[in-house]
């Protein structure tokens, strides 16, 4: 997930007031817990169908089905298209609903490389080409986000109305996070350097994936609960293995890349709503102002940064009303 060293000091006291360090409070034991739903199942449980799709030179999974205009939905780290169960059912009643696994994540391939934001937007891109898609809404959270602006960009033509979602593009200010933060500065972003290293989470993490994902979940959400048990076993599961461990890492490893590419970039030019949590929203309505040039800002309430799992019925009001 991916709060810049401005957004974190943003954060600030308020965000340090309702975190706890829940760790200890995790399901830790949950190590020898039964495996996780398969993809095919979990779709059937909201009423939409999990394919595959060759794009791009990878193995692209998405899960997708009602009609209308389509909506497609990217995700973030440590998740997969999972992310979008709360509010899947009822944009599916208004939109073609096609949340992706993106490249490296879940059921989708993890190549060796190509995991600068350009790349894994164009994957996107193919994969709308290859459903026969024209146009598409697209919305991104977390690591998603960035895809999302990726493609807004550079598939501008493609692109109708574009959501970005507690995120912004990398910029030079990530070079910027200190690796020892101060005391009461707010959360501690460590990941960003531990994604950075190369082998070693890969070894450290390697089923015990559980021990991470509760750790996250318990520090960053207001309400714990509000990712449970099933999803966290689901989430777990698709980050066990070294080959998934490592192709999330690379989304981090290939921030300098996207920093490269950010300096090309021009404002996204499709209308842009950035949905922000409680604690990011104050920074991030000035970030996206400057990045769009037809740009509403919406504070999504009792949110953290897992906006779709924490206030569901808050991120589908604002997307539908948003989309139309």
């Amino acid at each position: 997930m991916d709060i810049n060293r401005r957004k974190a000091l943003g954060l600030g006291a308020g965000l340090a007031a309702v975190l706890t360090g829940g760790a200890g409070q995790a399901h830790a034991q949950g190590q020898a817990q039964a495996g996780a739903p398969a993809d095919e199942a979990l779709a059937r449980s909201l009423g939409l169908r999990s394919r595959y799709a060759q794009v791009n030179g990878i193995r692209m999974h998405y899960v997708t089905g009602g009609t209308g205009e389509p909506l497609v939905l990217v995700p973030g780290w440590p998740q997969t298209w999972w992310a979008w169960h709360k509010v899947l059912p009822a944009l599916a009643k208004r939109y073609r609903v096609i949340a992706v696994d993106m490249r490296g994540m879940g059921g989708s391939s993890k190549p060796a490389g190509g995991y600068d934001k350009k790349t894994m937007a164009k994957d996107i891109y193919e994969l709308t080409r290859h459903l026969g898609l024209g146009k598409v809404n697209i919305a991104g959270h977390d690591i998603g986000s960035m895809v999302a602006h990726s493609f807004a960009v550079n598939h501008a033509a493609a692109t109708d109305k574009v959501v970005l979602m507690d995120v912004g593009h990398p910029d030079p200010s990530l070079y910027d996070i200190p690796l020892l933060p101060r005391p009461h500065q707010g959360l501690n972003i460590w990941w960003f350097a531990f994604n950075q290293v190369q082998g070693l989470p890969e070894q450290l993490v390697a089923g015990r994936s559980r021990y991470l994902v509760d750790h996250l979940f318990d520090t960053i959400l207001m309400d714990p609960g509000s990712i449970g048990e099933r999803d966290r076993r689901i989430y777990a599961q698709a980050y066990n293995k070294p080959d998934a461990i490592r192709a999330g890492n690379a989304w981090y490893q290939a921030f300098h890349d996207d920093i490269t590419d950010f300096a090309t970039y021009g404002k996204i030019t499709a209308p842009l709503l950035g949905l922000a949590s409680e604690y990011s929203y104050d920074f991030m309505q000035y970030v996206w102002a400057e990045q769009g040039t037809d740009v509403r800002v919406q504070k999504v309430p009792n949110t953290a940064h897992f906006l779709q799992e924490e206030n569901p019925a808050a991120v589908t009001s604002a997307l539908t009303t948003f989309l139309g």
